[in-house]
């Protein structure tokens, strides 16, 4: 089984068409998802949990390509939360080894594909290696056109939303800045997602239906769709149906459709 997001000579040929299902115009401009489920699937076949991890790599090169060739903008994917560093040891080492690996073995083809690859969360606790190929993968594909690829790494959102309010009170210590200046405008400028429009959509796989502290400010107005299927498992028939399911909602943002609004009499 292959562990990585490379794409061979074939594939680099390869397009995928949005299908007839879909309407191309009413795409997301970005989407966020939780990838859960890895361990289950591996262990559901009899497998170390490790493996899912490893089938989770190949879902997400699935997905990436997806976003790409179906016009999608941004796509955000939780990779390693705050909380994960609880978990067994060995599986957290492995999980730092997996993520140089496939920075190692894809740069070249993030390059190619002009993918813009971003780290967001916390950066300073990870292996020294990991945040030289972080820094230079970030570096290296700043000035790329096409998706925006956003892999948030020892992140959380309490703590993203700390980091920021530590950081606009610094500045009114300071004397930059008043706090009746603060608007939510300015606040989002200090979150680690800063210049990134807010998803459009959440997905989260294998069932669970929480957010598990993942863009808590971002999420705010995000259509929210919640999948059995285990992250090993998203293809591109389930993230049709996820946008299938998008598009059938009716985006209001607290307000009423014009067609749709009642009428009061004071």
């Amino acid at each position: 089984m292959r562990n990585s997001l490379s794409i061979s000579s074939d594939q680099a040929k390869m397009f995928f068409p949005i299908p007839r299902e879909l309407d191309p115009i009413r795409m997301p401009q970005h989407l966020a998802i939780i990838m859960d489920g890895n361990g289950r699937w591996a262990l559901g076949r009899g497998l170390p949990r490790i493996m899912g991890h490893k089938a989770g790599v190949e879902a997400l090169k699935t997905t990436l390509r997806l976003c790409s060739d179906w016009g999608i903008g941004a796509l955000t994917v939780y990779a390693f939360s705050t909380e994960n560093w609880s978990r067994p040891g060995e599986e957290v080492n492995f999980l730092m080894s997996l993520f140089e690996n496939v920075l190692q073995r894809e740069l070249k083809s993030l390059k190619l594909e002009q993918v813009r690859i971003n780290f967001i969360g916390d950066l300073s606790p990870l292996p020294n290696r990991l945040k030289e190929l972080i820094q230079e993968a970030t570096d290296s594909t700043s000035r790329n056109q096409g998706i925006n690829f956003n892999v948030c790494t020892n992140y959380g959102g309490r703590r993203e939303l700390v980091s920021a309010a530590q950081k606009l009170a610094e500045k009114c210590v300071q004397g930059d800045l008043k706090p009746d200046e603060i608007d939510e405008n300015l606040f989002a400028s200090e979150l680690f997602t800063a210049g990134n429009v807010d998803p459009d959509l959440i997905i989260r796989t294998s069932g669970e239906r929480r957010i598990s502290n993942f863009l808590l400010w971002q999420l705010a107005y995000a259509e929210i769709h919640i999948t059995d299927t285990l992250w090993p498992d998203f293809d591109a028939t389930a993230l049709t149906k996820a946008l299938i399911d998008y598009q059938s909602r009716r985006r209001r943002f607290g307000g009423l459709e014009s067609n749709n609004a009642e009428h009061y009499e004071i």
